[in-house]
C-alpha cells in the first residue's frame, strides 16, 4: 500500500473542549437521576492513566486490545522512498536511519503508549544539546545529527506550558514539556523540553489535537465485567465444585470441648490439607449439591461487545487468526481497520512529522516522498483462481481485438485493466525484451519406423 504525502492542515482546537468525565457521569444516571448505574454496578466515572496502564499490564484481553492494532499497524515497518531519482538515495538513507535508531521499535512503543493513555511523545535527541538546560531551547542550525529517539508516556511527559498567543499558528498546542527520565543510578531527573524536540502522538482524536481518547475508555465497563465473570467463575468452581457438608447430630449424642476441638481439627485438615478420610462419631455429615455454572455464554457477550467497539474481529482479538480458523473475510475486514489506522494515526502523527523534521535538519535528503506499507489483505486460492481466469479472458479479448493497442497501449492495459503493479509490468516488459516467452526448439524425438518381422534391435539398426 503506497500513499503520497500531501500538505497537512493543522486544526487548532482548545484542549479538552468537551469534558468526558462530566459526560460519563451524565450517562450513568437513570430514573430521572434517582439511580446511578455506574455506582450500582461498580463502574468508575473517572479513570486515571495509572489505572489504564495497570489494566494493560495485568488483564489479558486489555493487553490484546492495545497490542493487536499496534502490532499489525507496524508489521514489517514503513518504507519511505522518492520517485525523483533512478537511484533512490532517500530509500537507502531511511533504511539506514531506521536501523541505526531502531525506529520500528520506537514507533511501535510510542503508538502503544498513546493508545493506553491520552497521548505519548517521542523525544528527539539532537547533537546541539550539550547540557540538560539546552532541551528548553528550540533546535539550532539547519544541519544537525540525530543521536537517539526515546518514547515517553503521558505520565512521564506532562505538558508544562501551552502556546497562549492567539496570533501564533500553534495556539493551544504544547510549548514546553516536563519529561521525567531515568538516570544510571536508578534516580529520576526532570527535563524542560521545547516542542520542536518532540513528536506529539495523540492517537484517536475527537475534540482535541493534544489529548486523544484512550482505547480502553469506551470498553472499560466491559473489561471490568470480564474480570468479574472470569474471576468469579474460577472462585465459584473453587468453592462449589467441591461440595460442602451439613453436620447432623445424632439423637442423644452429647459432646464436650475436647471432642469439639478434635472435630474442628479434622474438618480443618479435610478442607485445607485435602485429607480424603474423615472419621467421626456422633455427627453425620451430609454432602451438599455442588453449585457450578458455565460462564461461557456470558463471557461471549462481553467479547462480542468489545469486538464491536474496537472493530477487532473476534478471531484476531482472541489470537486464533492463523490456520484453518482464519477466514479471508475476517482478515480483510481487519486489514481495512489497520489501513485506516495507518492513514489516520501512524502516518500523520508519527511518520510524517518525524520524516519532515529529519529533512528539515539534513538528517534525510530533502525531497518529495511516499510512504509504503505492506498490504495485509489476503486472497484465498479460490479467489486467486477466479482472478486468474478473469485476467486470462481479458487478455485474450485484448489480443484478439484489432487496433486495441492503438486505443490503449499494452502498459496501460496491464496497469488499469489487469490491475498489475508498476514492478510487475516492468518485469513483464523486461521478460518480453529478453525473449523470455520464446519457446526453445526441442530435439527431434520422432520414433523410428518399425518394420514388421524384425526384432527390436534390428529395427534400431534400420533406423540408424
Amino acid at each position: 500500500m503506497i500513499r503520497t504525502k500531501a500538505p497537512s492542515k493543522k486544526i487548532q482546537v482548545n484542549d479538552e473542549i468537551i469534558n468526558r468525565n462530566k459526560l460519563a457521569r451524565t450517562l450513568s444516571y437513570s430514573y430521572g437521576g434517582d439511580r446511578n448505574l455506574y455506582t450500582s454496578l461498580g463502574y468508575p466515572t473517572d479513570i486515571t492513566y495509572d489505572e489504564y496502564f495497570a489494566r494493560f499490564i495485568r488483564q489479558d484481553i486489555a493487553n490484546a486490545i492495545i497490542e493487536r492494532p499496534v502490532k499489525y499497524t507496524w508489521k514489517k515497518g514503513v518504507k519511505i522512498h522518492s520517485n525523483e531519482e533512478k537511484t533512490d538515495i532517500l530509500a537507502k538513507a531511511w533504511k539506514d536511519l531506521k536501523k541505526d535508531l531502531k525506529l520500528d521499535l520506537r514507533f511501535r512503543t510510542v503508538d502503544k503508549l498513546a493508545a493506553i493513555g491520552q497521548y505519548a511523545v517521542l523525544l528527539l535527541g539532537f547533537d546541539d544539546v550539550k547540557v540538560n538546560e539546552d532541551f528548553t531551547k528550540p533546535i539550532e542550525g539547519s544541519k544537525r545529527n540525530l543521536l537517539y529517539v526515546s518514547a515517553y508516556s503521558q505520565s512521564a511527559a506532562t505538558i508544562e506550558r501551552y502556546e497562549k498567543n492567539p496570533a501564533n499558528k500553534r495556539f493551544g498546542l504544547p510549548f514546553i514539556y516536563n519529561i521525567q527520565t531515568g538516570t544510571e543510578n536508578g534516580g529520576m531527573i526532570s527535563l524542560q523540553v521545547h516542542y520542536s524536540r518532540v513528536i506529539h502522538v495523540a492517537g484517536e482524536i475527537l475534540s482535541s489535537d493534544v489529548k486523544g481518547i484512550p482505547t480502553m475508555e469506551k470498553i472499560w465497563n466491559r473489561l471490568m465485567d470480564l474480570e468479574k465473570l472470569s474471576g468469579g467463575s474460577a472462585e465459584m468452581f473453587w468453592r462449589g465444585a467441591r461440595p460442602g457438608y451439613q453436620g447432623i447430630v445424632k439423637e442423644g449424642y452429647e459432646s464436650d470441648d475436647d471432642l469439639d476441638t478434635t472435630m474442628n481439627d479434622k474438618i480443618e485438615k479435610y478442607e485445607n490439607e485435602l485429607t480424603r478420610i474423615f472419621i467421626n462419631e456422633g455427627i453425620e455429615l451430609k454432602g451438599l449439591a455442588p453449585q457450578v455454572s458455565d460462564p461461557t455464554a456470558h463471557v461471549a457477550v462481553q467479547v462480542d461487545l468489545i469486538s464491536t467497539a474496537t472493530a477487532i474481529p473476534k478471531r484476531i482479538l482472541l489470537g486464533s487468526e492463523r490456520g484453518e480458523l482464519s477466514s479471508s473475510q475476517d482478515a480483510n475486514a481487519w486489514a481495512d481497520v489497520v489501513d485506516a489506522r495507518r492513514e489516520e494515526i501512524a502516518e500523520p502523527q508519527i511518520v510524517e512529522p518525524f520524516v519532515d523534521t529529519c529533512m528539515k535538519y539534513g538528517i534525510l535528503p530533502k525531497m518529495e516522498y511516499e510512504t509504503e506499507w505492506e498490504s495485509l489483505h489476503q486472497t484465498s486460492d479460490e479467489d486467486k483462481a477466479k482472478l486468474g481466469l478473469t485476467r486470462a479472458q481479458a487478455l485474450k479479448a485484448y489480443g484478439d481485438s484489432m487496433g486495441a493497442q492503438e486505443v490503449m497501449p499494452p502498459e496501460a492495459f496491464l496497469k488499469f485493466i489487469m490491475g498489475l503493479s508498476i514492478e510487475q509490468i516492468d518485469e513483464i516488459l523486461i521478460m518480453i525484451e529478453n525473449d523470455a516467452f520464446e519457446i526453445e526448439e526441442e530435439e527431434d524425438l520422432t520414433i523410428p519406423p518399425v518394420i514388421p518381422g524384425l526384432k527390436p534391435k534390428d529395427n534400431i539398426a534400420v533406423a540408424e
